[in-house]
């Protein structure tokens, strides 16, 4: 038998591609779990016979367990039931993939059991990185990027020395609005944000590629990830999005990882690792693209990316704070009761208005969180 995966966020494009390898692979599937899609969750429950399954959204549970009634299958729900499945050892390696910081606690919770994990919840790390990685020390818990870039990033430092590495490339795509000004970016829709030129994401992420965010939010994971100062990150825009990421080492050897972009490659190389295997998805033909081109960041159009950088320079909750306001934002945004370039505005006067606070337990993340939703709230209306 091959290992045994529980999935945080099972129903999303990072869940529903994971087991896609994981079927490919023969691997069983021991936990389920996602936000409030029903239907699907029903079906992979069927199809994949986990042990554990939990809808987060609690006016759910019932219809999902009557659904459910004749299946052997343990039903959760809520914050609880996420933690439960984190906690639960009879998985080999817990894939979190759910969207937001609700992943924080989850993760904290896999890490104290000892549960390895595989890890696509960038908010985790951007809210909460230094409780992460602390924990993660102290009981040897491995967690391994699924995030196409910090994937590039993990392979490329194999077999290298950490203390020669110089700096990280970090490759972004632009996004749907590359290229576009200011004013060009005030009358966009939600319509347009979520047309994004080469990945098939879910909307929350796809909003955050659109205005850059999704790269800071990128950084500060890289950060906590590979243990590098922000000076040592370099954000470069590469519109094919063939290039994931690059490290350059101190005799200006820069190694690079590339692939189609597919994030079954990463998803893989993360629930396989070390080993590497055939994938379901289509090989590079470097040919076929011709040509590869690179660009620096238009930071004064895209705000929210400077944003992102400057608060994980200032550190402690500041980058807590601006992830909660970009969700808050962001979600606002998706419901058309603001503008694209509004959602940076909120982001940094969040930002401003949420005191500084250092970081001691995870009650001082979930308050700086909610510090700046409320304040976004607020000044929305």
């Amino acid at each position: 038998m091959g290992k045994r995966i529980s999935i945080l966020g099972s129903t999303g494009s990072i869940g529903t591609q994971a087991l896609e390898v994981i079927e490919k692979h023969g691997f069983e599937v021991h936990a389920l779990a996602a936000y409030r899609n029903l239907d699907m969750l029903e079906q992979q429950v069927r199809k994949y016979s986990p042990k554990t399954v939990c809808i987060y959204c609690e006016e759910l549970y019932g219809e999902l367990k009557e659904r459910l009634s004749d299946v052997p299958v343990t039903v959760l729900t809520g914050m609880d039931g996420l933690c439960e499945i984190a906690a639960d050892t009879g998985a080999d390696m817990l894939l979190n993939s759910v969207v937001g910081m609700v992943g924080l606690k989850p993760t904290l919770t896999a890490i104290d059991a000892g549960l390895p994990i595989a890890l696509a919840n960038k908010e985790t790390l951007v809210a909460g990185g230094s409780l992460v990685m602390k924990a993660a020390e102290e009981k040897g818990v491995p967690i391994l990027p699924v995030d196409s870039e910090h994937s590039a990033i993990f392979q490329c430092l194999q077999g290298n020395s950490r203390k020669q590495l110089h700096k990280i490339i970090l490759t972004a795509s632009g996004g749907p609005f590359y290229g576009r000004t200011r004013e060009e970016l005030t009358q966009v829709t939600a319509a347009d944000a979520l047309k994004h030129p080469n990945w098939d994401m879910g909307s929350k992420i796809t909003i955050d590629s659109a205005t850059l965010m999704n790269k800071g939010l990128e950084f500060i994971e890289a950060k906590w990830l590979f243990d590098v100062t922000p000076e040592q990150i370099e954000v470069v825009v590469h519109r094919q999005s063939v290039v994931h990421s690059a490290v350059e080492y101190d005799d200006y050897s820069v190694i690079a990882q590339m692939g189609v972009p597919d994030m079954k490659i990463p998803i893989q190389y993360a629930l396989l690792y070390p080993d590497r295997k055939p994938c379901p998805t289509g090989r590079l033909s470097l040919c076929e693209y011709g040509q590869l081109t690179f660009a620096e960041p238009d930071m004064e159009t895209f705000r929210c990316l400077p944003l992102a950088i400057e608060a994980i320079r200032k550190g402690g909750t500041v980058p807590a704070v601006m992830n909660g306001a970009n969700e808050a934002a962001v979600a606002a945004f998706l419901q058309g009761r603001i503008g694209f370039l509004q959602i940076a505005e909120l982001v940094e006067a969040a930002m401003n208005a949420v005191p500084f606070k250092a970081i001691a337990s995870l009650s001082d993340v979930l308050e700086a969180d909610a510090a700046a939703r409320e304040t976004v709230r607020r000044m929305i209306g």
